[in-house]
């Protein structure tokens, strides 16, 4: 039952509401006018640059995981990592947050290194990119507290925030999680189940531990900051495929970066829905109509995801092969 539930969530609930999303932000435009600004309107060579962007930002990220995966198995090979990372990509398109799991299960496979201690790697990549995305909130609001703060009260119900934090329910969730920490140390040693889940938990904190391990700090930070710069730039270049978008500054690059991360967040496939939200939204904001707004997020994203599914789908075709030719050799 809690299985079904599960799968009626991931596979209906969620992209059913990145569809209704999509549908009230383009409901009042009319397709033959989405198409006459597409052929008229729009300079396709700033998107290939984006979408080139983009690739080169993912083979950064499979060189960084290499980084931290290195001292805590071996430096696994570079093509099993960049075609693991464009498989993880490809997942998050059918099954949000599933993507994670998927490239941990691809190197776990052809590497022969734990999935556990290969998730705790993938973690401490996470809570890198938190970092970024955290030093990049400040950097806007540096730049741009003012419309943030338009932004945050034309979008952001804080009541219901104050809602939850003033709930009972909300400690009486923290309090139940704490318990549950507690009995796990207490009797790990005790119960079969336990013990199975601390030597898991002590593989998984291996991973965490790269971080410490790291043989090439300078290596991790370049990958890191390299990353978000391609990041920034497959929105910013696109500025430049419209006549009315190609007016704003790099503050608006930064500012998009912030709220599209913001709206990938959201646990729907490839941030469908509310990423479109976020970046019309930003847009309007600068004074960008609403049609042209829209315009660009679809082109933007459909390139983006685009390039994901086709290297995606060569991963699935490519790994096999390859392991098995080296497994021959």
């Amino acid at each position: 039952m809690k299985t079904r539930l599960s799968k009626i969530i991931q596979y209906i609930l969620f992209p059913s509401i990145g569809i209704f999303i999509i549908w009230q932000l383009y409901k009042d435009q009319k397709a033959d006018e989405i198409m006459q600004v597409l052929k008229n309107d729009m300079d396709f060579s700033w998107i290939g640059l984006s979408v080139l962007l983009g690739l080169l930002s993912h083979v950064s990220r499979a060189l960084r995981w290499r980084i931290l995966i290195e001292p805590v198995e071996r430096k696994p090979r570079f093509s099993n990592t960049f075609w693991a990372v464009m498989t993880g990509y490809l997942a998050n398109l059918v099954f949000p947050r599933m993507g994670e799991v998927s490239r941990c299960g691809v190197i776990s496979k052809y590497e022969k290194m734990s999935f556990t201690r290969v998730v705790g790697t993938v973690v401490v990549e996470r809570l890198s990119d938190l970092l970024m995305l955290i030093l990049i909130t400040f950097v806007v609001l540096f730049l741009q507290f003012d419309l943030f703060l338009v932004l945050l009260k034309n979008n952001v119900n804080t009541s219901a925030i104050t809602n939850l934090l003033t709930s009972p329910v909300f400690y009486a969730i923290v309090v139940l999680l704490v318990v549950c920490v507690f009995v796990v140390i207490r009797y790990s040693s005790r119960i079969k189940f336990l013990r199975h889940v601390r030597n898991l938990w002590k593989k998984f904190s291996d991973g965490l531990g790269s971080f410490r391990k790291i043989k090439n700090v300078p290596a991790f930070i370049f990958h890191t900051l390299f990353i978000w710069t391609m990041y920034f730039l497959m929105i910013y270049v696109c500025f430049f495929s419209m006549d009315q978008t190609s007016v704003l500054t790099i503050d608006a690059g930064i500012t998009i970066l912030l709220t599209g991360s913001l709206g990938m967040l959201a646990p729907v496939q490839g941030g469908i829905g509310p990423w479109h939200f976020m970046v019309i939204a930003t847009l309007k904001l600068y004074g960008i109509s609403a049609d042209a707004a829209g315009v660009f997020a679809l082109v933007v994203h459909a390139a983006q995801n685009s390039m994901i599914i086709v290297v995606g789908l060569i991963a699935f075709l490519v790994l096999p092969f390859i392991n098995k030719t080296t497994d021959e050799a």
